[in-house]
């Protein structure tokens, strides 16, 4: 079983960068391909980026790419989102995912509040 901690969600300014961290348990993390999602108020949880497990290829939302980039440390057990140019579109709670099929894993989310 893997567990996942979010970390680094805040308020910011329209334009502006955070940085998310989503912290591992267990020894196996590089076995496990990776993802962030979020969640808007009233609407349905949805995809933002996700990364294989070597790191070599991302993936991401039409909404966010060239905006964020999603990376992972294995040695730390860790992967981030940097998210740049920020908008109020942006606001959200933000998860991590875990996949090693058939197990997925969630996070507890990380609020991210992006002022006008």
């Amino acid at each position: 079983q893997v567990q996942l901690v979010e970390s680094g969600g805040g308020l910011v300014q329209a334009g502006g960068s955070l940085r998310l961290s989503c912290a591992a348990s267990g020894r196996t993390f590089s076995s496990y391909a990776m993802g962030w999602f979020r969640q808007a108020p009233g609407k349905e949880r949805e995809f933002v980026a996700a990364i294989t497990r070597s790191g070599l290829s991302t993936y991401y939302a039409d909404s966010v790419k060239g905006r964020f980039t999603i990376s992972r440390d294995n040695a730390k057990s860790t992967v981030y989102l940097q998210m740049n140019s920020l908008k109020p579109e942006d606001t959200a709670v933000y998860y991590c995912n875990a996949v090693l099929s058939p197990w997925n894993y969630w996070g507890q989310g990380t609020q991210v509040t992006v002022s006008s």
